[in-house]
């Protein structure tokens, strides 16, 4: 099953492997747009990792988001992430869900 839709600068990609049981979405964000989306992933609760790649499909960043939701783990995490989408134009983040 493939679902593709696009809104407003950002593009979304919806993938699911039924022996996994989980489901991985892409989404294509600008760089100011990267700790804006990464916030609202985290806050849906129903994520296991996210994993920020560049343009040319090369993972910058990957997050397991069990341990990023536990407190003090929280805020170092997001700061990695403002910090690397000061340097990247365009990224593509993948979200694998429950």
């Amino acid at each position: 099953m493939k679902k593709q839709s696009t809104k407003k600068g950002s593009a979304k990609k919806a993938t699911q492997d039924s022996t996994k049981e989980s489901t991985k979405e892409q989404f294509k964000v600008y760089g100011h747009e990267l700790l804006t989306k990464i916030k609202e992933l985290i806050k849906e609760g129903n994520v296991r990792r996210i994993i920020i790649k560049n343009e040319k499909d090369k993972v910058m960043m990957e997050i397991p988001v069990t341990f990023a939701v536990i407190g003090a783990f929280f805020a170092p995490v997001l700061a990695a992430v403002g910090a690397l989408a000061a340097l990247m134009a365009k990224c593509t983040i993948e979200v694998e869900r429950k």
